[in-house]
């Protein structure tokens, strides 16, 4: 059914802190919204607003039709314990659901309840339109697709990140929805499955909006861009594509300065002006009085005269300056100016494997025979589940070899962001668990830095493990920058940051001197971050390109 998600004047914040106010959104079929904003803006919030997760502070949501269906796929990085992928299939697209409320149905039918008749008749429609009637063979037919080697009872407590991506891909290709809100569909995809994704979203007739850090994702698949703006508390609107928007909002930042800049010089000279003729005015009053034993009247009318005439002009440049359209000057956008400690360079080798292998369950790595030397950037690619991450764990000795060796250099100092972002998952406040990390550094200095990666007073007294996962992300980043490292490990690295955060990242790697290992699926980061080899990883065989 052809649907639209109809939003009008939304509004909402955390406590005294507004989000975003005002908010007109109207997504019709075949329009493909993203939402942008730095970490925090409320993009999430919103999704779930929509979703009626969250109540709105203030506005309204409209569905027309009304019984048209509205899905909304977060991210999921719990696994539900006790849930097999088929049961999680089946709660994504909302067939779970609609089932409970199809055998409620048919129960108070068969005992002959009042109005069990129009009941029935609809949960029964919701549950065919979501496609309950064939999930299973369609379940069966798309996860041998995109998730190839996961079986529907298998649980998903036991998947690995990449397949719990594919496993979610899988929901949201299965999804019979009207409209569609997608928070960070893309992370921890592989390119295949980006591509799937991207068919996906620009062949599909209904609404989307989505959440994404992903550029190149946005570049191919947006319509309209609307921005969450925090700084300036405004919400922006921009019809085109992503790279419009990118153009569309320099244009306007550049006005927006030259605006204030021509006010603020204009009132500036007014005000110059104006403190020259109260001079010209005070010296004329004093003139005056030094002059008043002068018995000529007509030179003492003089001097009056000029005071008054000096006066009236002062009086009228200050009409001008307040009669000014004031135009307020744009508040600049907090930056994240990151830098990675670099710690005294290790060994010429930095890490070696000779026939290593390593065996997880039916999954074989290797045999692998490679060394990392000092200075090397590696790029890691490889489909999900194809051993990324275990390759990183053996190449730093973080698991036990099954054949061969492996050895790290002594003076190795590694700095790592896994991908699941572990560092910072417990329930101690942040600020302790950080300070655990950098034992010698003082509270004062700790806050001064995580506020420096936009975890302020409000982030660091909170529990880890309530963070976001784009503020843990910034956590980690912040770690990076405390502790000297030489060697730099990035698994995944983009997931859940804010697009200036990734350009500020893509800069300070840059300017790293040190050996890299990045994991990473976003295509924009490979072709920016310089790197002088490439290990791609394929069912457990590692081939460098």
């Amino acid at each position: 059914m052809s649907a639209t998600l109809v939003a009008r004047g939304l509004s909402a914040g955390h406590g005294a802190r507004v989000l975003f106010s005002d908010l007109d959104l109207v997504v019709a079929p075949g329009d493909v919204v993203g939402l942008v904003g730095v970490n925090g803006a409320g993009k999430s919030t919103l999704l779930r607003i929509l979703a009626g997760d969250l109540p709105a502070e203030a506005g309204s949501i409209a569905l027309s039709p009304p019984s048209a269906t509205l899905g909304y796929l977060p991210q999921e990085h719990e696994r539900r314990a006790g849930e097999t992928v088929l049961a999680a299939l089946a709660r994504r697209t909302g067939v779970a659901a609609a089932q409970a409320a199809l055998d409620a149905a048919t129960e108070a039918l068969t005992s002959g309840a009042a109005g069990a008749d129009d009941g029935y008749g609809d949960a029964l429609e919701r549950w065919l339109a979501l496609g309950g009637a064939d999930l299973d063979e369609r379940a069966a037919e798309v996860v041998a697709d995109v998730a190839p080697g996961v079986a529907l009872d298998a649980p998903t407590a036991g998947l690995s990140g990449g397949q719990a991506a594919r496993v979610g891909l899988a929901a949201l290709l299965l999804s019979r929805y009207d409209v569609l809100l997608l928070d960070e569909p893309t992370n921890d995809l592989d390119l295949a499955g980006l591509d799937q994704l991207e068919r996906f979203v620009t062949g599909t007739r209904v609404g989307v909006v989505v959440v994404s850090h992903d550029r190149e994702f946005l570049a191919r698949t947006v319509t309209r861009i609307v921005e969450l703006d925090l700084v300036q508390q405004l919400v922006r609107v921009h019809d085109g594509g992503y790279e419009a928007y990118l153009v569309e909002r320099e244009v306007a930042r550049r006005h927006a300065r030259e605006e204030y800049e021509g006010f603020a010089d204009t009132k500036a000279s007014l005000e110059a002006r104006a403190r020259m003729q109260r001079n010209w005015m005070a010296k004329g009053v004093r003139d005056s009085i030094k002059k008043s034993k002068d018995g000529d009247k007509h030179i003492r009318a003089a001097n009056r005269a000029s005071s008054e005439k000096q006066a009236a002009k002062a009086k009228q440049t200050q009409r001008m300056i307040e009669r000014l359209d004031v135009v307020e000057e744009p508040r600049k956008e907090w930056e994240l100016r990151m830098e990675i400690a670099v710690a005294p360079r290790a060994g010429a080798v930095v890490a070696t494997l000779r026939g290593a292998v390593v065996r997880r369950g039916g999954f074989t790595l290797g045999p692998v025979d490679l060394q990392i030397g000092w200075g090397d950037r590696v790029a890691i690619t490889g489909a999900n589940g194809s051993g990324k991450s275990t390759l990183l764990a053996a190449l730093l000795g973080r698991v036990p070899l099954d054949d061969g060796a492996g050895s790290v250099g002594p003076a190795v100092r590694i700095g790592e962001i896994d991908q699941a972002r572990g560092r910072f998952l417990g329930p101690e406040q942040l600020l302790d668990a950080f300070g655990t990390e950098v034992p010698d550094w003082p509270t004062a200095e700790v806050r001064t830095l995580l506020a420096k990666f936009g975890l302020t007073a409000d982030h660091v007294l909170r529990p880890a493990v309530t963070l976001s996962p784009g503020e843990r992300t910034r956590a980690a980043l912040a770690l990076l920058q405390a502790r000297g490292v030489n060697v730099l490990v990035l698994d995944e690295p983009t997931n859940h940051l804010d697009l200036p955060a990734i350009e500020q990242l893509e800069q300070a790697l840059a300017d790293y001197p040190g050996t890299l290992l990045l994991v990473t699926h976003d295509r924009r980061m490979l072709e920016a971050v310089a790197t002088t080899r490439r290990f791609e990883v394929v069912g457990g065989r590692v081939t460098e390109s």
